[in-house]
This record gives C-alpha cells, sequence and structure tokens, in this order.
C-alpha cells in the first residue's frame, strides 16, 4: 500500500514519460517530482539535456535512451524500465514528431512520410501501451496518459495532414483502453493541447502567420508547458478513477466540442 499525502499526492509512484527530455516532457517530469513521483525520463538523442532535468530534480530518477522510431524501440523502453523500477504506476506517451508532407511529394515520399508519423506518434505508444496493460493487470493497476493534440479532434493544415491523422488515432486508443481494461484496474486519459510553447509550436507559427494562429486563441496566447504538466500530474494522482476515458481540452478556447 502506498502511503498517500496532501502535499505529495504521487508519493511512491513510478511514472514512465516518454520524449521527456525537453518541452511538455519536460515539463510533466518536473511536476511529477514536485508532486513527489519517480519520474523515468525517456529521450531519444539529447541525453545531456535528459541528465540536466534529472540533475534539476535531484536525481529522484533515472535516465533511458530509446529510439521510437525503430520498431523495437518502445519494447525494449519498457523492459528497461520495469528492469530498473520494478513496478511501474504510470505511462505518460508524449514523445511526437510533426511531420510536413504536401500532396504535391512524390508517392515514396508521401508513404515515409505517413509511416514515421504514426510510428513515432502512435503505433510506439499502442505498443507501450500493450506492456503497460499487461504489467498494470498483474502488479495492481496503473494509469496511461496519452498526449495527444487539437489537430486530432479538428484536423490540420495541408502540409500535417498524417500528423493530424496519427493524433486522431492516439485519441480513439484511449477511449479503447478506458472500456476494455477499466474494470481491471487499468486507466487511461488524453489530453489534447492547442498550441503549447514549444519548439514544435514555435516552427508552426514560423510556417504560418503568426497574427492569425494567435487570433484563433480566444484566450490570446498560447498554453505554457507547466499548464499541461500541471494537468497530466493532477490525472496520475488517486482517486481519479472516473476520468477514465476522457479526452481534456487544453487549447485556449481555439476548438471547442
Amino acid at each position: 500500500m502506498i502511503e498517500r499525502h496532501i502535499d505529495k499526492p504521487l508519493l511512491g509512484q513510478t511514472i514512465l514519460v516518454t520524449g521527456a527530455s525537453g518541452g511538455i516532457g519536460a515539463a510533466i517530469v518536473e511536476r511529477v517530482a514536485l508532486e513527489g513521483g519517480r519520474p523515468i525520463i525517456h529521450y531519444c538523442r539529447d541525453e545531456h539535456t535528459a541528465e540536466t532535468l534529472l540533475e534539476r530534480i535531484d536525481g529522484n530518477g533515472l535516465v533511458l535512451q530509446a529510439d521510437l522510431s525503430d520498431v523495437d524501440g518502445p519494447f525494449e523502453l519498457w523492459r528497461k524500465a520495469v528492469d530498473f523500477a520494478g513496478r511501474v504506476h504510470g505511462l505518460v506517451n508524449n514523445a511526437g514528431i510533426r511531420t510536413e508532407i504536401s500532396i504535391e511529394s512524390s508517392p515514396g515520399e508521401w508513404r515515409a512520410a505517413w509511416q514515421n508519423e504514426f510510428q513515432v506518434n502512435f503505433f510506439a505508444a499502442a505498443d507501450l501501451c500493450k506492456e503497460a496493460l499487461q504489467h498494470f493487470r498483474t502488479e495492481g493497476g496503473g494509469r496511461i496518459v496519452n498526449i495527444a493534440s487539437r489537430a486530432g479532434q479538428r484536423g490540420s493544415a495541408s502540409d500535417s495532414i498524417p500528423y493530424a491523422a496519427a493524433n486522431a488515432a492516439m485519441i480513439n486508443l484511449t477511449k479503447s483502453i478506458a472500456r476494455s481494461f477499466g474494470r481491471e484496474g487499468a486507466s487511461a486519459v488524453c489530453i489534447a493541447p492547442g498550441l503549447v510553447r514549444t519548439g514544435m509550436a514555435e516552427h508552426y507559427i514560423a510556417a504560418q502567420s503568426g497574427e492569425a494562429a494567435m487570433d484563433e486563441i480566444p484566450v490570446g496566447d498560447m498554453a505554457e508547458p507547466k499548464e499541461v504538466a500541471e494537468l497530466v500530474a493532477f490525472v496520475l494522482r488517486y482517486g481519479q478513477d472516473s476520468l477514465n476515458g476522457a479526452t481534456l481540452d487544453v487549447n485556449g478556447g481555439s476548438h471547442v466540442r
């Protein structure tokens, strides 16, 4: 039994966070640690940034490398996480890319873009969910938080159709897990941010009309990574079982369902 503390609601929980070396992922790691959890920091290439993040949370965690664009990468990452922790209480599928591809591209380029987008943004998450669900079945339950996007609900610009499609699949995956495994103690929640102040969003705004992108956000600005991180940590808390299957929007009112 994990002792619960009001000021440390995630105390005793080990949480695997993918794509955790920067942006939203790093903010999630810091928030999980602040609330008493032990984050497993996944990175693909930037080991230095991941190690620096571990130092910022006083070393209370672990840094693990895995290439999620490789079909075996997600399974290797999960094995490493369980070898380290023994018990993993939560999985946050945050890793993601945004591929720009035109319908004018060659068939080979078009297909490669779709395959890469889905491998990193969806297939890797699905593989990790599979491993997590089996682990939760035998270890007393757990929670999955899938980070998708506003684009998964409303579509995206013409040059990022694969990105929107992969995120729509992530939202549906979350619903299926919630309906299928909730009675076994494994719950899943999706968080769908709009523009968040990260490198990916800055690149998007630079490619679009920055003023137009901001004009469509009623609150007048992008979200900060810490806003998403605070919500992730809240979802991971014990006592939030009834959020199972929900998709939570963090988009400043730019997409209202």
